[in-house]
């Protein structure tokens, strides 16, 4: 997922049951019928519409999942889905206190155990095992980790984390990735009811009414949230999209509807049908034609947070003539009645579904959608509806808190099986394992590089690639997502009369491991100028453009301050942004050019480290998957040529005092490249090459090196 972009993935699930919704007793004329003691009297009657509005938003979710090509935005179903919550919860809570002046927060979780527990742990056991059926291994610990932090509605911050994690890179949606906003709602009502109870006793101590301490309350959620939902978004919108502190505001808004329901329905008639018709237009807008490319949430999503609001608003005024009489018939209730279900089971399914189909059309996605009605709907019946209406537990809070206890014990556990039920085995391991070293001085044509269908044992394991990453990424070297201040690490000889920098994204990163033992052994002062995902180049990029581009001018003065002998340096981006604002391939030839230039300028020489190309795929997952039929997971030599490799030759070309040093034979010797050399696994990640297979290179990397100019002499150590 790139940042800035919406992730496809879902939104939350309101909690089930009838909406039945306390509101202001009014007369035949529209004005109040009497007073408590907050100036109104509440009555409970069906909303209709609210179950309806949960169709609509989970109707998105589940046919942006599918594939549907017009549904652009369906996942501002998630935001759709947080305000109904907000409302529904929020108006629960003001009706005790009316009732008995205060809040129990026992009966409060307790009801909320028995209505979402159940069926989370259900479909989390079910999940787990459909994983371990159908998903390579490669993914179980990973998806093992989510399922268990899903059951502890903690997994919006595994996954915010992972979504800046460069070395997550083309990682694949976690089945249980839609438990992400159940966090989110969770998490909201650890604040909220503790909010009130203060409101409440903070009212007491100075005798006033208790609604102006609700809204300082409220308003002390919305404020803050919306301002750094701005922040968040715009600074680092991959990991905005899934923390509660940037979505709080869009549930506070939903409180907000609730607090002002006297006043909701007192509105006018025609304003009413005005503002719910607007609203529903609104979320439909933002279904239809918002795009992954806006950074979410942040000020975009006001527009389907504020229509859900206004639905709800106007709701309470009127309801024939108004998006009542759409949202309020039969079949939408029945869809509403059945969203959290719903939203459990569809998108495990369809994760599956696309690992074992290898892709899915839109009408596979629909028809997996459509298949998920089953569970969802056995799920509902038998799971949702039967502890929400036992007699037993709706007496007993302790009954109803021990239950969701014991699903949430079972969620985790399932997580913790599918952890522990890796396959454990391999061979020799790392030490005797050969990697480049089995090719000739010329690797080109190399038969001991050839593609094979089957070896008898490899390092690292394809369940390990991942974790099989260079010293930088391990000493925490990189500067992360959305900033830009300078990180620095040193290695070789602090006393070194070579001083060595090497700058750039993790493309540069991957080779200091080869690095690392060539400054040892040639006195180099070797300090580290790395940042993920950005070109150490004039351009602007894609990705991160003017953060990398302010970080790069960041670098620049520190070295200009001290300039190093040798500046080594590569990256994955082929384009940069031209005056016309499109992204080319000579954009980045010519800021690569002009940054070098600057380099030369201070008396430093240039080394390009020429990147390796994008195999098109996960090869260690293929791996896993083609144990012994290796040839599938192999790639044409030829995606060479769209590789950055070429923009770094063509921007070298002519420049006096760069040198580019291309080992990609080594890597690639035969026009198709194999995924195993010498025992070693050669990806590990996307286009990263395993630091296993990085260091089996170190002798060719050293004589590179020393033809290019930067002596470089190696001695394997032990």
């Amino acid at each position: 997922m790139a940042p800035g972009r919406a992730p496809d993935f879902g939104g939350p699930a309101v909690p089930p049951g009838n909406v039945l919704v306390d509101r202001p007793a009014m007369t035949s004329t529209g004005g109040p019928a009497g007073h408590s003691a907050e100036g109104e009297t509440r009555s409970s009657r069906f909303r209709g519409d609210i179950e309806g509005l949960r169709a609509v938003a989970v109707g998105l979710v589940l046919l942006y999942h599918a594939g549907l090509p017009f549904i652009h935005g369906g996942f501002v179903g998630v935001d759709v889905f947080f305000v109904i919550s907000g409302f529904l919860i929020t108006t629960q809570l003001l009706s005790e206190m009316d009732r008995t002046g205060t809040v129990s927060l026992v009966r409060f979780y307790a009801r909320r155990a028995k209505r979402l527990l159940p069926a989370a742990g259900v479909v989390l056991v079910a999940t787990a095992l459909l994983t371990w059926l159908f998903i390579p291994d490669t993914r179980w610990k990973e998806i093992g980790g989510d399922i268990a932090g899903s059951a502890l509605y903690v997994v919006n911050w595994r996954l915010a984390a992972r979504s800046v994690d460069y070395l997550a890179e083309d990682s694949q949606p976690s089945p249980v990735q839609h438990f992400w906003s159940l966090a989110v709602e969770e998490q909201y009502y650890l604040v909220w009811p503790l909010l009130i109870l203060l409101a409440i006793l903070a009212a007491k101590m100075i005798k006033n009414r208790t609604r102006p301490a609700l809204w300082t309350g409220l308003l002390l959620v919305i404020v803050p949230s919306f301002a750094w939902s701005l922040i968040e978004t715009a600074q680092s919108p991959a990991s905005a999209f899934f923390v509660t502190t940037t979505r709080m505001w869009e549930l506070g808004v939903g409180a907000a509807v609730a607090l002002a329901a006297g006043a909701c329905a007192r509105l006018p008639r025609m304003a009413a049908l005005v503002i719910g018709w607007a609203g529903l237009a609104a979320i439909a807008v933002s279904g239809l034609f918002y795009t992954e490319n806006i950074a979410w949430p942040g000020y975009a999503a006001a527009l389907p947070v504020i229509g859900a609001a206004s639905v709800i608003a106007a709701g309470f005024a009127v309801t024939r003539g108004g998006p009542a009489s759409l949202l309020g018939v039969r079949p939408m209730r029945w869809i509403g009645g059945l969203s959290y279900s719903l939203y459990l089971w569809h998108w495990p399914l369809i994760v599956v579904a696309t690992v074992y189909f290898d892709g899915l059309s839109t009408y596979k996605g629909l028809a997996v959608v459509a298949v998920s009605i089953v569970p969802a709907w056995l799920t509902y019946r038998t799971v949702e509806s039967g502890f929400r209406h036992s007699a037993a537990i709706s007496r007993s809070a302790r009954l109803a808190l021990s239950l969701g206890a014991n699903f949430t014990l079972i969620g985790v556990a399932a997580g913790i099986v599918l952890v522990l039920a890796v396959p454990a085995v391999g061979g020799p391991g790392a030490k005797t394992a050969l990697g480049a070293a089995v090719l000739r001085d010329d690797p080109r044509g190399d038969p001991a590089g050839a593609v094979v269908d089957h070896v008898d044992w490899m390092t690292p394991l394809p369940t390990e690639a991942t974790k099989d990453i260079d010293l930088t990424f391990r000493d925490n070297c990189l500067q992360g997502e959305g900033k830009t201040a300078v990180v620095t690490c040193r290695y070789g000889d602090p006393k070194g009369p070579i001083t060595v920098a090497v700058v750039g994204d993790s493309k540069v990163a991957q080779w200091t491991s080869a690095l690392e033992p060539l400054a040892k052994q040639n006195g180099w002062r070797m300090v580290t100028y790395l940042k993920s995902a950005c070109s150490f180049s004039m351009a602007v990029i894609e990705t991160e453009g003017q953060t990398c581009r302010a970080w790069g001018a960041n670098v620049l003065k520190r070295l200009q301050a001290d300039p190093p002998d040798w500046v080594v340096t590569s990256q994955s981006d082929t384009q940069g942004r031209d005056a016309a604002g499109k992204f080319t391939e000579q954009a980045m030839v010519v800021g690569l050019r002009d940054m070098w230039g600057r380099l030369r300028a201070m008396g430093s020489k240039v080394m390009v480290i020429a990147n390796n190309p994008h195999p098109g795929k996960n090869v260690y997952e293929c791996v896993a998957k083609n144990p012994d039929k290796l040839s599938a997971c192999s790639f044409d030599r030829k995606e060479y040529d769209s590789s950055s490799a070429v923009t770094q030759h063509t921007a070298a070309k002519g420049m006096k005092g760069v040198e580019v040093v291309d080992l990609f034979d080594a890597i690639c010797p035969t026009e198709r490249c194999p995924a195993v050399i010498g025992n070693v696994l050669i990806y590990r990640q996307g286009s990263h090459l395993t630091d296993t297979y990085i260091r089996s290179m170190t002798p060719r990397l050293a004589k590179a090196l020393t033809k290019a100019h930067l002596r470089a002499t190696y001695k394997k150590e032990g």
